[in-house]
């Protein structure tokens, strides 16, 4: 009987398994918790000829931007500050990680954000 109880708790764990998430499905988180003063960012590799649409409410003002690190160096070729909503579509001109980023102010907040990839046709 242990021998039949383990093979079946195997079972479960191995059905429950899966391959790597797909990096390019739309995300869509309701109610991000932010603290004072703290960050939250959601990275995806882009190149030329990519989209990445986004948009986002928030309870209270944050400063959101979309970002990519070139050595030291942070570039943010999208930058709002103070903003509950926003939305729209980057189009990169460079191949890079970019990252799309909130950040609360001196109160708790709580994000509602959708982010996805749509790939340049072949």
């Amino acid at each position: 009987m242990r021998r039949l109880l383990s093979a079946g708790a195997w079972l479960l764990v191995a059905g429950c398994a899966s391959g790597p998430a797909n990096p390019d499905a739309p995300l869509e988180v309701n109610g991000q918790n932010i603290a004072p003063y703290a960050s939250v960012e959601e990275c995806r590799t882009l190149a030329p000829g990519d989209r990445l649409d986004y948009r986002f409410t928030s309870t209270s003002p944050v400063a959101f931007n979309i970002h990519y690190r070139e050595s030291n160096a942070v570039i943010m070729p999208i930058v709002r500050e103070g903003v509950v909503a926003d939305s729209g579509i980057f189009q990169p001109i460079v191949a890079q990680r970019f990252c799309v980023a909130w950040e609360a102010g001196a109160v708790p907040v709580a994000v509602s954000y959708r982010i996805a990839v749509r790939r340049r046709a072949p």
